[in-house]
């Protein structure tokens, strides 16, 4: 997408590779989710004191919140190193075994995405988790024999964006399951603040609660439009971040002040003159606007949904009111 969609997707992009660089250390740096860190803080307590590994974690929201943040922050909570791998990357029963097998006691295994693994190759993991044991296959045909391999006790992280998809057997298996909620704009500030530090930037509270505001309540969408305020603020006032540069920073990206952009308002506005405001499909809706059904899902949808512009329906996609005053348009 060459509008400014590309700056507003959750999703991981080439030029947050800087992101790593921002990503808080500790409990004490991480800002928001103020719950989900109270209750870890009590988990891997108990579990030091008894000296045992902390039970498996699944880490589960929209992208962009902090989940794979959130699991080094445990692994480094609890004193034990990590062992980060990716659900598509594991392609045979073998490779799961193989990384299994070289775990160290009380090590972590962090698996993002971890939604995208195969079935199959998911059975290997039951037993792992509740037995910490492997029971794999040795030769074929008639001579194979099963044989199984006592495996250090570890504790597996898992990190998915749709934890529907996960199959029951796999999500039960998960003792600690813990959802990432949006974040509001003032914990949006305090994150933008603290990554200004890090990047050598200057920029006011109303800056930074501003660009707080556009984010989408996603701390990376927060860090890339802070990078983009700060060329402008480079180029215009040697490097200091005004209320007036993030307004007409994010008015040239397309980024209006509820956090739309360019492909957020189109749709609307589709939805409106040709699906006379729903209900409407979202094949419909992904073809109407010449993209992908994948993008208009993962990217769109869910912010247009927590925003209350858009309701599900079991006939379509409905606009609500606020979409229509957003618009300037009269509601039906």
């Amino acid at each position: 997408m060459a509008n400014g969609n590309n700056l507003v997707s959750p999703d991981f992009q080439d030029e947050d590779a800087q992101e790593y660089s921002l990503r808080p250390r500790t409990f004490g740096e991480y800002v928001g989710q103020q719950e989900m860190k109270d209750n870890l803080r009590v988990f891997i307590s108990s579990a030091n004191k008894r000296k045992e590994p902390l039970d498996h974690v699944l880490l589960y929201g929209p992208p962009g919140l902090g989940k794979t943040t959130m699991a080094n922050i445990i692994a480094r909570e609890m004193n034990c190193s990590m062992r980060a791998t990716s659900g598509p990357v594991i392609e045979k029963q073998g490779d799961l075994a193989a990384i299994l097998t070289s775990l160290e006691p009380e090590q972590v295994l962090f698996i993002d995405e971890i939604h995208r693994m195969n079935r199959v190759i998911e059975e290997v993991l039951y037993s792992a988790m509740e037995d910490y044991a492997l029971d794999i296959m040795i030769g074929q045909g008639p001579s194979a024999r099963a044989i199984k391999l006592d495996l250090p006790r570890f504790t597996l992280i898992g990190a998915t964006t749709r934890s529907g998809l996960l199959s029951t057997p796999l999500r039960e298996r998960f003792g600690i399951p813990l959802h990432f909620d949006y974040y509001r704009p003032e914990e949006l500030k305090e994150i933008i603040l603290r990554s200004a530090v890090m990047l050598d930037v200057s920029v006011f509270d109303d800056s930074a609660l501003e660009i707080g505001r556009r984010s989408r309540g996603t701390p990376r969408i927060a860090n890339r439009l802070l990078k983009r305020t700060r060329d402008f603020a480079d180029f215009k006032t040697d490097g200091v971040i005004t209320l007036e540069i993030v307004s007409e920073t994010l008015a040239r990206l397309g980024i209006d002040e509820y956090g739309l952009d360019k492909l957020d308002r189109r749709i609307l506005r589709q939805i409106i003159e040709i699906h006379q405001g729903g209900p409407v499909g979202i094949n419909t809706i992904a073809a109407t606007v010449s993209e992908e059904t994948d993008t208009i899902e993962e990217v769109v949808e869910p912010f247009l949904l927590k925003s209350g512009m858009i309701r599900r329906t079991p006939r379509g996609r409905v606009l609500t009111p606020k979409a229509y005053q957003l618009l300037n348009m009269p509601v039906p």
